[in-house]
């Protein structure tokens, strides 16, 4: 994480890339700019000196065979003459100077090359010709040429650089411009969304991204609101009429039985506050990830026979019965299980019609996955409920009768289960059948 002191600009380190990425290319083109004239003129050096080398030779020939070694040097002067940057000199073989031209000029670097001739008239044994090229000229051309490369170089990189860092900050005014929108939004305003009408193509995907979990805030603050009037609204009503009875006793004089009607009424609403208190605390768990405690099962058919059993009296009175068809084994958190399938089986059981049969269908769904999932036959729910119906203290009261005895929390423990077996809740209803339930993982 860069520390708030030292936050880079993404504007200055493009153009400072892109200032760089010239000034490499550039430096490259110079290089081989000057590298591709300096070995030609070592060729044409290397050149000059082999055809002068062919006219001495010539020359010493001529002079060898006709004897005259005075008219040697004056051809030689000749030969010479107007080439300032040649220097010659013949020796014999004792090392006497035969000639050596009057042009000796100074220079950083000399080429030079070496040759025996036949002996020349009044000489004995063969002559050396020393035949030197003095490159100051070139040399010059070369430093001149540097320096030329050098400065148009960071001149052209200069400008790029100016250049590019305008350019730049015109490419990221969309940039700003989304940076102005997010900064205009708030709490108040969650319904605005970011206009990428007139984004480039490259902040399309942002945009969108953004806009969506905007969406998502907006979902989440609006089912926090009311889940707050909903907790509020069933933590009220018995307090409320908690407060009231025992009001009402205190200013009545009331007999030992009335009071013991009382307290009896009192610990009911007592205990559905408990009950909706422990739930919350449940799922309150359940959001801040705790896991479920994963033991091998063998059969969660016998699972769900226990639980059968513990709602035999209800299913009795509703004219019910409980079919239980598939299997699977694997390792779960048993009791959080049972929880599940009692309160899947409770929902079905309140809005099933009498007499007829509730299916507990439990079997895999796909590898490593197990689907547990009870289905019951009545009052459809309708399709825009299924989307929220295991969202807390949500009731589909207008479409299915005896949403009011409940507070709303049993498919929400439902779905919490499922998430702590790495799973999903899952419902769906038409044509008289509901199924709801859950795919959990059959391992840890």
């Amino acid at each position: 994480m860069t520390p708030a002191g030292k936050r880079h600009s993404l504007g200055r380190r493009l153009s400072a890339w892109l200032a760089w990425q010239a000034l490499a290319g550039l430096a490259l083109v110079s290089v081989v700019v000057y590298a591709t004239i300096f070995l030609h003129l070592e060729s044409r050096q290397a050149q000059t000196l082999a055809n002068k080398r062919s006219v001495v030779a010539h020359l010493l020939e001529e002079a060898r065979s006709d004897g005259d070694l005075a008219g040697l040097r004056h051809r030689l002067d000749d030969f010479l003459a107007g080439h300032d940057d040649l220097v010659l000199a013949l020796h014999a073989a004792d090392g006497t100077a035969i000639y050596a031209s009057a042009a000796t000029p100074a220079a950083a670097r000399t080429g030079t090359v070496e040759f025996a001739v036949p002996p020349l008239a009044g000489t004995k044994g063969p002559v050396t010709a020393s035949l030197s090229l003095h490159t100051q000229a070139d040399d010059t051309l070369l430093k001149h040429l540097a320096a030329a490369l050098a400065v148009s170089t960071l001149a052209w990189v200069l400008a790029m650089s100016t250049g590019s860092y305008r350019l730049v900050r015109l490419g990221l005014k969309p940039v700003q411009k989304l940076v102005d929108q997010t900064q205009a939004l708030a709490a108040d305003q969650l319904g605005r969304r970011l206009d990428g009408s007139g984004q480039p193509e490259e902040l399309q995907p942002l945009v969108a991204q953004f806009n969506d979990l905007l969406d998502r805030v907006e979902r989440a603050h609006v089912q926090l609101e009311g889940f707050n009037a909903d907790v509020a609204h069933e933590l009220n009503t018995p307090l409320t009429t908690l407060i009231a009875s025992t009001e009402l006793a205190l200013r009545e004089s009331a007999d030992a039985f009335d009071l013991r009607e009382l307290l009896a009424s009192q610990l009911e609403e007592l205990r559905r506050m408990t009950a909706i208190v422990r739930d919350m605390l449940f799922l309150s768990q359940a959001d801040h990830g705790a896991r479920a405690r994963r033991e091998p099962v063998p059969s969660l058919a016998a699972v769900a026979a226990d639980v059968t059993a513990y709602h035999e009296a209800a299913l009795a009175d509703s004219g019910l019965r409980v079919e239980v068809h598939g299997d699977v084994a694997g390792r779960f958190d048993a009791p959080l299980l049972k929880r599940a399938i009692s309160n899947l089986l409770g929902n079905a059981t309140r809005y099933a019609d009498r007499g007829s049969v509730i299916r507990i269908e439990i079997g895999p769904a796909g590898p490593g996955r197990a689907r547990l999932a009870v289905t019951d036959r009545g009052t459809p729910v309708p399709p825009e409920h299924l989307p929220r119906l295991f969202d807390r203290f949500h009731r589909v009261e207008a479409a299915r009768p005896h949403a009011e005895a409940q507070h709303g929390l049993g498919l929400s423990i439902v779905a919490a289960i499922a998430r702590m077996h790495g799973g999903s809740a899952f419902a769906e209803s038409g044509k008289e059948l509901t199924t709801v339930g859950l795919i959990v993982r059959q391992d840890g």
